[in-house]
């Protein structure tokens, strides 16, 4: 029995251990064969390092694709440009962008050996380089002498390649280098030089401030771009005038300074001038405004009611001032007046553009806007474009020329209707309340940052000196909704068109479904909704009959 109870003792304290008793042990496995187990352990390993970059390649691929936000390619004057915005770990997206092509010892020896054989090359005076008419004629000679040095220097490369090159080479020449390529997007609103440590920004019209991969190499370099573009205006930037505030031949807007004035370094800020101007329509797909709002702005354009459009910065009051205009009929007398050219109308309007003119070095030679607007109400107007009021003589003028028959359409930095109002009303500005009359209503644009979206905030009528708000963006629903009544914007389209409150309301129903189908069909181009509004104000029957067939336009102008 002693032997017993060890042998069960035993078999217990096994079972507690997790191991095996001695019955339950498995029998010993075979012994492998000679040079079986390092043949089995070579081709795991192999199996291994053949699985493990098929499983990175796989998720890189999907790291790639979790970061990649938008990619896209266009054309910048031949040069092709590839764009890639992803997100990394950065607190903003990051703009990466690339010119297919061009190896990094290419550009090396563009920059250095060739760049200074095209300047040796072309013999031209300063003052044709200088010169803004001239320049498409000196960029033509500069492409040509390209072509010749590259066809030296590489005689076996392709056609197509050294057409590639001459442009880049062209860019880094009479040009601002790398900064090209950003100025040609589209999507892009701003081009930042912040200074040479870091890289250049961009603001982006989806994806709001990114930083890029394009570096200027110093700060001589910033200093020369900005240089450059001064003397192209018979202006100049330098350590006791190291401010500038210019735009480029392009229309596009440009703001320097030097250090030490900017502490880090020197700056360069560039605010694209759109080639493709907003129109109303783009701003109703885009949700900034609705097709009911749309439609009462452009009954009181179409009866000569003056407006004005205010915001804050970058809330897109100018481009909404454009929107409007494209509403004007065509056949009367517009005069725009701006400090830098930034409204582009319909091709076919009466229109005559107007811009200030900064002093000389020596101070003379100035001409302000209030200049032009005392001026354009010698020029028989019978529409006035005003790019912002920021003065009271400046206020005084343009409410008189309302007063006086002619309608005025202007901005003014306020951030909601009621700020508007008193804006104009107290200094700097201070206008006589009187005076507020002439205006019939008030468009107030807003920029959200955050969801970085544009929307308009408030339309309003004026009455008795105070702002009634009639549509409001609720924030919540993303919508704007109908707050009021029309009240004395109703008794002017009453006094000035002879319509009643349901002849009102139907000629708004019937804008809207022209806006609507105008929206669908996808006119944006400004000359497209010119001509549709213009042929509207002529035969409104053929434009409703299209509208009601559902039929697209048959444009003539193009």
């Amino acid at each position: 029995m002693g032997k017993e109870e060890k042998d069960i003792k035993e078999k217990i304290r096994e079972k507690l251990r997790g191991g095996a008793t001695s019955e339950e042990k498995e029998p010993p496995e075979k012994a492998p064969e000679k040079g079986t187990e390092t043949e089995t352990t070579e081709e795991k390993i192999q199996e291994e390092e053949e699985e493990k970059p098929q499983y990175e390649e796989r998720q890189q691929i999907m790291r790639s694709q979790l970061a990649l936000l938008a990619s896209y390619s266009f054309k910048n004057e031949g040069l092709p440009v590839e764009v890639k915005i992803v997100r990394k770990k950065d607190f903003v997206p990051r703009y990466e962008v690339t010119i297919p092509g061009i190896a990094e010892g290419t550009k090396l020896i563009l920059q250095t050996k060739l760049k200074g054989e095209l300047v040796s090359e072309v013999k031209l005076d300063i003052s044709e380089i200088l010169d803004p008419k001239k320049f498409e004629e000196v960029k033509s000679k500069f492409l040509a002498a390209a072509h010749k040095i590259l066809e030296r220097n590489f005689p076996s490369l392709p056609e197509d390649k050294r057409e590639i090159l001459a442009v880049y080479l062209l860019q880094n020449t009479l040009g601002l280098g790398e900064m090209e390529s950003l100025l040609a997007d589209e999507q892009l609103e701003e081009v930042v030089v912040n200074n040479s440590r870091e890289p250049l920004w961009v603001y982006h019209k989806k994806f709001g401030w990114c930083k890029t991969n394009v570096r200027i190499k110093d700060e001589e370099t910033i200093y020369d771009y900005s240089s450059m573009i001064a003397r192209k205006i018979g202006r100049q930037i330098n350590v006791l005038n190291p401010m500038l505030d210019a735009h480029l031949p392009s229309g596009d807007r440009v703001n320097s300074t030097l250090a030490p004035i900017s502490s880090f370094g020197n700056t360069i800020t560039i605010r694209k001038f759109s080639k493709n101007p907003w129109t109303i329509t783009n701003f109703i797909r885009s949700r900034t405004v609705s097709s009911e709002v749309a439609a009462l702005i452009w009954l009181c354009i179409q009866n000569e009611l003056s407006l004005l459009v205010t915001g804050g910065t970058g809330s897109g009051k100018t481009s909404f001032l454009n929107a409007m205009a494209g509403l004007i009929p065509s056949n009367q007398r517009i005069v725009s007046i701006e400090d830098t050219r930034e409204l582009t109308l319909p091709s076919f309007l009466h229109w005559v553009p107007l811009v200030v003119r900064e002093a000389n070095p020596e101070g003379k030679g100035e001409v302000t806007m209030l200049d032009l607007l005392v001026n354009a109400l010698r020029m028989r107007p019978d529409r006035i474009l005003v790019g912002e009021i920021r003065r009271q003589r400046e206020a005084e003028v343009m409410f008189e020329a309302m007063h006086t028959g002619h309608s005025v359409y202007a901005t003014l930095h306020a951030d909601n209707s009621e700020q508007t109002i008193s804006r104009l009303t107290n200094p700097p500005i201070n206008i006589p309340p009187a005076m507020l009359d002439a205006l019939a209503g008030i468009v107030v644009t807003f920029r959200h940052r955050r969801f970085n979206i544009r929307r308009v905030l408030e339309f309003s009528e004026i009455d008795k000196e105070k702002a009634n708000v009639l549509y409001k963006w609720d924030v919540k629903t993303d919508k704007i909704k109908g707050t009021g009544r029309l009240g004395r914007l109703g008794e002017l389209l009453s006094l000035y068109a002879g319509m009643d409150e349901r002849e009102i309301e139907e000629d708004i129903e019937e804008k809207i479904e022209i806006l609507n189908w105008m929206v669908k069909n996808g006119y944006d181009d400004v000359d497209q909704v010119g001509e549709i509004v213009s042929n509207y104000y002529l035969d409104p029957d053929t434009v409703l009959e299209a509208v009601s067939a559902k039929k697209p336009w048959e444009f003539k102008r193009f």
